[in-house]
């Protein structure tokens, strides 16, 4: 009976553990559509306008402001 009891616990085991990784991939699913759903709402938001503005404006002055000159000159007089 010793078999038994072993085996039947060693299954129990397995089977607690594939609920627990079940779970686990619910969680993360679940998780990455919120964050998904509050990224869309911040978009949507003035202050997701405004922070999309900014970068757009800092890469435009970047790209415009740096013609393959080094960015720190250095003067002697």
């Amino acid at each position: 009976m010793g078999c038994f009891f072993s085996c039947f616990d060693g299954g129990n085991k397995e089977q607690r553990k594939e609920q627990d990784r079940l779970a686990s991939a619910e969680a993360r699913a679940k998780a990455a559509e919120a964050a998904q759903k509050r990224q869309e709402q911040f978009e949507q938001s003035a202050a997701g306008r405004a922070a999309r503005a900014q970068v757009q404006a800092a890469a435009k002055q970047s790209a415009s402001s740096n013609k393959g000159e080094p960015v720190l000159k250095v003067f002697i007089t």
